[in-house]
């Protein structure tokens, strides 16, 4: 009896994660929910990226009832309370705690999993990242809202691209595959004056949704993309075309 593939969704509850969670099970996959607001029961754990100790403990108590593990989707999206400040008004601590949570994070993770894969000698990584990680912001659709695009946020997800790539070329003789998805912006109630001038920009006139980006994490993942490694899949309904 072949068994299905078993693959955790770091940051499971969030606005991205649960539309990649119903795409994943939907496809047959055994989808390992894991988020800081979870409890650990059945399919669940609690798992905080930025803390050593949780991933550890996490990886520990999913391999006792697991040997394997055939993909990790870093999808968590830590971040501190002053996220979202304009570039002048950003304290360097913010900067260092930020840089530390989100990429430091991604790191810990595929650092402990790939040791497993690596041994498995199979598995499929996928990170994301962001339009924002590819190029610079365009700060002209912020005008008359009081959101902007935090500096570490671009810092980071352009790391993660090439940490991606590093990865890729240093375990695809190990059999691991690593890989990227760069969503543009997603619609999440934010203001029109935001979501008109987004749209108007963007080639097919709208944001995204968690449904565009679910299916290309769960192909990442499947077999179909088993010569797929190193890239950086964006989906931005022609954001970066332009």
């Amino acid at each position: 009896m072949k068994r299905g593939k078993l693959v955790v969704v770091t940051g499971s509850e969030g606005l991205l994660g649960k539309e990649m969670v119903l795409d994943l099970t939907k496809k047959g996959f055994h989808v390992i929910r894991a988020d800081k607001s979870l409890e650990d029961a059945g399919d669940c754990y609690y798992l905080d990226i930025t803390d050593q100790e949780s991933v550890q403990s996490m990886l520990m108590k999913l391999l006792a009832k697991h040997d394997y593990i055939d993909g990790w989707v870093n999808n968590a999206y830590p971040r501190t309370k002053d996220w979202g400040k304009d570039w002048k008004d950003i304290e360097f601590t913010s900067w260092q705690k930020n840089i530390d949570m989100h990429l430091n994070g991604y790191f810990l993770c595929m650092h402990k999993v790939s040791d497993i894969m690596t041994k498995q000698g199979f598995g499929s990584i996928v990170n994301l990242s962001s339009i924002y990680g590819v190029v610079g912001p365009d700060f002209s659709v912020y005008e008359n809202t009081e959101m902007t695009m935090p500096a570490a946020y671009s810092a980071i997800k352009g790391a993660i691209i090439n940490l991606t790539r590093f990865l890729a070329a240093r375990l695809g003789p190990d059999g691991v595959r690593v890989n990227c998805v760069s969503p543009g912006g997603i619609i999440d109630a934010q203001p029109k004056a935001f979501l008109d001038a987004y749209c108007k920009k963007v080639p097919m006139r709208r944001m995204g949704t968690p449904v565009d980006i679910a299916p290309a994490i769960s192909f990442l993942i499947s077999d179909e993309s088993q010569y797929i490694t190193g890239q950086n899949i964006i989906i931005d309904g022609g954001w970066t075309a332009i």
